[in-house]
């Protein structure tokens, strides 16, 4: 089942993903879906058993481009197809389960190499959300598409993050584009 249309709307943060700069972030939303595609996938339920870990429900990590961790099935197509480098494999850096990266910090170089994946216990994370150009390549080559990108969405991000200001009617918005 495809990311939500009317994501982030009925989800909670329930954590950060922060990047190194000390600026950017983006949040995970849950709760996650233990009935979505990577619990499915022979692929993955495999990697998870080589691993000994138990494979848990994890969210949607990001906001304005949106990874349903449930769904990904460590395809690497988006890291693959991003003209800039928005997306990274979390276990590249940190080796851990998907559950504990949330909360985490990363250096977020971001990457364009699909066989950087560990295996597929692996998520595409949008690490450098703050540098998407809106292509929707990412979404156009997703197998299970779980990734939505909405520019629209920042309105959660900056009302999660405590930064949202409403504008009078007839004022600029602050966030348009030239």
């Amino acid at each position: 089942m495809p990311i939500a249309e009317n994501f982030p709307e009925g989800l909670k943060p329930i954590g950060k993903i922060k990047h190194a700069d000390g600026e950017n972030f983006h949040h995970v939303w849950g709760p996650g879906r233990s009935n979505a595609e990577a619990f499915k996938d022979d692929k993955v339920k495999a990697a998870y058993a080589k691993r000994d870990e138990k494979q848990v429900p994890l969210g949607i990590s990001g906001t304005m481009v949106a990874v349903d961790w449930d769904s990904c099935v460590a395809d690497g197509a988006c890291i693959e197809s991003c003209p800039v480098q928005v997306f990274q494999w979390y276990r590249t850096e940190k080796d851990t389960p998907a559950i504990d990266a949330i909360n985490e910090t990363f250096e977020g170089t971001g990457s364009s190499e699909k066989d950087e994946r560990k295996d597929y216990t692996d998520k595409a994370d949008p690490i450098r959300e703050h540098d998407c150009i809106w292509c929707m390549a990412c979404v156009s080559v997703c197998p299970p598409q779980a990734i939505k990108v909405e520019q629209g969405n920042l309105e959660f991000h900056e009302k999660e993050a405590g930064t949202f200001v409403k504008m009078e009617s007839g004022s600029a918005n602050p966030h348009a584009h030239a």
